[in-house]
């Protein structure tokens, strides 16, 4: 059995797998409408179950239509449904039923507690849908976007980061570690990646660029990512953070910094750390990069069901 938490507990030859899935997987579907199953239906008669404890539609949507399309089902639960929200049933017991009833669990959790005491009581695999420390589904797929729009390996790309030090960072920074490619990181000097994370960084003899200047951090980037300075549960001074980040906003003379051919990537949803004529230009890839979330879940299933080949 295996679960999907965290990028930095995955080997990079089976990160590699599912990306080399996704794109077979993509390329079969080219003439296949959207509920359609694949042709091999490898997860047929399997029930996802999730369970969103944070607003989501990208992560809904291509969870549910990536198991659809596999044959398989999906089930979402909505906590303050559940006795385990009310305090009448134990998250033990809770993880209990699930495995008696599911085949997989996919939880969007505001508590990097609670995954790991789900992992704990589970009987059936789970996957971080998101989480306060990381957002490893996002970055996989991103990686995925990058290397289908650029058509090399990541690790042959300059990569940029422009915005705050958040889980979806942490999760590119994991990446950067697992894929080798170079990472710079645009961002206020309060707002810098913690120091456990850059510790880790050292220890895999692996490094990280940060910058206290966004023109810096995008210098000859390939690829500039960037998402929501402020968050639907950012428990901040939002005018504070939001001056704070005045200098870190993406806009065309930002893009000009980096390479011609540099794409924006961006996680959604946005907010004003992007303009709008960056966000709706031409190097924008952010429709792409949504839509290829429904096949690098679907190979990140087949990893967790033990039916990736």
């Amino acid at each position: 059995m295996r679960h999907f938490i965290n990028l930095k507990d995955i080997s990079t030859s089976d990160l590699r797998k599912i990306i080399l899935d996704a794109k077979k997987r993509k390329l079969k579907r080219k003439n296949l409408n959207t509920l359609e199953l694949d042709k091999d239906s490898p997860l047929k008669g399997k029930l996802l179950i999730q369970m969103f404890e944070k607003s989501s539609l990208r992560t809904r949507l291509s969870f549910y239509l990536a198991i659809k399309q596999l044959g398989g089902g999906a089930l979402t639960l909505r906590p303050d449904e559940l006795h385990l929200a009310k305090g009448g049933e134990s998250l033990a017991d809770t993880a209990k039923v699930l495995s008696t009833y599911g085949n997989g669990f996919m939880l969007r959790t505001d508590s990097d507690t609670k995954l790991e005491e789900f992992k704990k009581h589970l009987k059936i695999p789970i996957i971080n849908g998101l989480s306060p420390s990381s957002h490893p589904t996002q970055v996989l797929s991103d990686i995925f976007t990058v290397e289908e729009i650029k058509k090399k390996p990541i690790s042959k790309l300059n990569i940029c980061w422009i915005g705050d030090s958040n889980n979806v960072l942490n999760s590119l920074i994991a990446a950067s570690v697992k894929f080798s490619f170079n990472l710079n990181i645009g961002c206020p000097t309060n707002y810098r990646p913690k120091k456990s994370i850059i510790d880790w960084v050292h220890k895999n003899k692996k490094k990280i660029n940060i910058f206290n200047d966004a023109k810096k951090a995008a210098l000859s980037a390939d690829v500039i990512f960037s998402d929501k300075v402020i968050s639907l549960n950012d428990k901040v001074n939002k005018s504070k953070k939001n001056k704070d980040f005045k200098n870190f906003t993406i806009n065309s003379k930002l893009m000009n910094v980096a390479k011609k051919d540099a794409i924006f990537l961006h996680c959604l949803p946005r907010g004003p750390e992007v303009s709008d004529d960056v966000f709706l230009g031409k190097q924008s890839k952010v429709w792409q990069q949504a839509l290829n979330r429904i096949y690098v879940q679907k190979s990140i299933l087949l990893y967790c069901f033990g039916k990736l080949r």
